[in-house]
């Protein structure tokens, strides 16, 4: 969901070039933290998957450019079937534990805030979470390895959607119950809502989420919040420049009376004017009120990214450019990293041996990326988000939602794995212990072909570890969005599960409806259109 500024098509780099440069000034917003999701280990719905070619995690170089610019909160998405692969209260796979700790304490370390997000929807292995004593368990098991971490926070999930609005008061309550019981008794617990926790009918759904109790009173409520037209953040296009203040607006008066603080967690908004003073309007309406809210979240940096319109990777990701220098102006005072301090030399080291053993090896497949602004997905379901539980009368209707980008899908996959029989070797990368396990691929020209016709086409060199990101967006030689072939599969068994499809075996909207490795049904419930998002990302959305 994020546009590199490698993007040649004429139009967009126009458009993007042709944008007035904004002085910025920085305020004291009030805020505790400003931030940003670093998107990569919950991508892909293999399970558990394999580092490198199914998911990856944070380059902890950028995080650290993030950091020394003054971000002071990273929020870590990873799956929950990847951390405890044998079942919800079952024992943690070791290896990704211990990545997952690298990348916390590396983040911790410099002195900003690590926020753990299962990125699962309320779901595990496909199937709504129902025992709370079981997601009790879970959180127990958890924080009671990061329980000794005051900068840890726990986001109890990941957008809750179409689920009894009981059942999700009993789960966030389970979560924050299970961290204090593991005498995880400083951290701050973050708490999210039903109909993807979106903060414009935060009232309409989650109003008795201001029952949750803690023992040391340090529940925040995350809301999620987008600028398009349904707030799905699948689209570049911004409603109004004012839009960003008017869908908080509701869910600041709940705050209020409800004497609770809370945070933006995922936010975003295209590259252009519109969707600059939406976003900047939202952050400048929240410092206004920082009383009730705490800070904001950036959807996403994250090195797999590749070209999504949202991409706040350092420092050619679409977004990057543009709304750092607004999200500075917000940024809490005082809290930048500085390379004389004891904490940022330990992650600096730990930055300087990443570098030194993902050096070694050399990655040079070029990518044929077809140029076009094309637009881009902002949500890719996750096997995680399915679920074959039925849900009732009183469940949030799906397209009320506020989606979230970080609906990665079911095919995602990096280069190295589509590009398997091109490649000409394997280099094995030593990679220290202080930081996340990389699998390294060195690939020689290899080309990841598109199927939309008669594209325009340019080489680019990657020169990342585990070659080329999972969700590279594609462009066609279109202004408009690649719409794939009518016809295709209808009535085969949805890895997205039952909730994927309707009655007559078509996709949803919004949810993946092809793209390389895709055994689903491929044809969209009318009147939606299954849309070219990237390589291995098709989707059902509005044409």
């Amino acid at each position: 969901m994020r546009i590199s500024n490698l993007i040649v098509a004429a139009s967009a780099a126009g458009l993007v070039a042709a944008l007035p440069k904004r002085e910025m000034k920085k305020r004291d917003s009030g805020f505790k933290w400003v931030g940003t999701s670093e998107s990569g280990a919950e991508f892909g719905s293999a399970l558990p998957g394999t580092l490198g070619t199914d998911y990856t995690w944070p380059d902890t170089s950028k995080i650290e450019i993030l950091r020394n610019k003054g971000m002071n909160i990273f929020r870590i998405p990873f799956l929950m079937e990847r951390l405890t692969p044998n079942g919800i209260t079952g024992s943690f796979a070791s290896t990704y534990l211990s990545d997952l700790k690298s990348t916390v304490e590396y983040v911790t370390n410099s002195g900003a805030y690590a926020v753990l997000d299962p990125h699962n929807y309320g779901r595990f292995d496909g199937s709504i979470i129902t025992s709370t004593s079981d997601f009790q368990t879970w959180w127990k098991n958890v924080a009671t390895e990061f329980a000794s971490n005051d900068k840890v926070i726990f986001d109890t999930n990941n957008e809750y959607h179409d689920m009894e609005q009981s059942l999700v008061l009993d789960l966030n309550q389970a979560a924050i119950n299970g961290i204090r019981a593991a005498g995880a008794t400083t951290q701050y617990i973050f708490v999210e809502g039903n109909a993807y926790t979106g903060a414009w009918d935060w009232t309409t759904y989650n109003d008795d989420l201001s029952t949750l109790t803690d023992t040391e009173d340090k529940i925040i409520y995350e809301m999620h919040q987008y600028l398009d037209s349904d707030s799905s953040g699948t689209s570049e296009t911004c409603v109004s420049s004012t839009i960003g203040q008017e869908r908080l607006e509701k869910a600041t008066a709940w705050l209020k009376s409800n004497n609770k603080q809370g945070i933006i967690g995922e936010f975003a908004g295209g590259v252009n004017s519109v969707c600059e003073e939406a976003v900047e309007g939202m952050l400048e309406y929240m410092s206004e009120n920082s009383d009730v809210w705490v800070g904001a979240s950036w959807w996403s940096a994250g090195p797999w990214w590749g070209t999504y319109m949202y991409s706040l990777e350092p420092t050619d990701g679409t977004a990057y450019s543009t709304y750092l220098p607004i999200l500075e102006k917000y940024f809490p005072s005082g809290d930048a990293s500085s390379s004389s301090s004891a904490s940022v030399s330990v992650a600096a080291a730990t930055s300087s041996a990443t570098s030194a053993a993902t050096s070694a090896v050399s990655t040079t497949a070029a990518a044929a990326i077809t140029t076009t602004p094309a637009v881009q997905v902002h949500e890719a379901t996750s096997s995680a988000q399915s679920s074959a539980t039925s849900v009732s009368s009183s469940t949030s209707a799906r397209k009320s939602k506020s989606v979230g980008p970080c609906k990665l899908s079911g095919a995602t996959s990096s280069a190295a794995s589509s590009a398997a029989d091109a490649t000409t070797s394997a280099v094995a990368a030593t990679t220290p212990a202080a930081v996340p396990t990389t699998a390294v691929v060195s690939t020689s020209s290899v080309v990841v072909a598109t199927t939309v016709a008669a594209p325009t086409t340019v080489a680019i060199a990657a020169t990342t570890p585990a070659v080329a990101p999972s969700k590279v967006s594609t462009f066609v030689s279109s202004a408009s969005s690649a719409v794939a072939s009518s016809s295709g599969v209808v009535g085969v068994s949805d890895p997205q599960g039952a909730e994927a499809t309707n009655s007559a075996g078509l996709v949803k909207q919004y949810y993946q409806c092809g793209g390389i490795n895709w055994t689903g049904p491929t044809v969209c419930a009318s009147p939606y259109k299954c849309v070219v998002q990237n390589d291995w990302y098709y989707q059902c959305v509005a044409e």
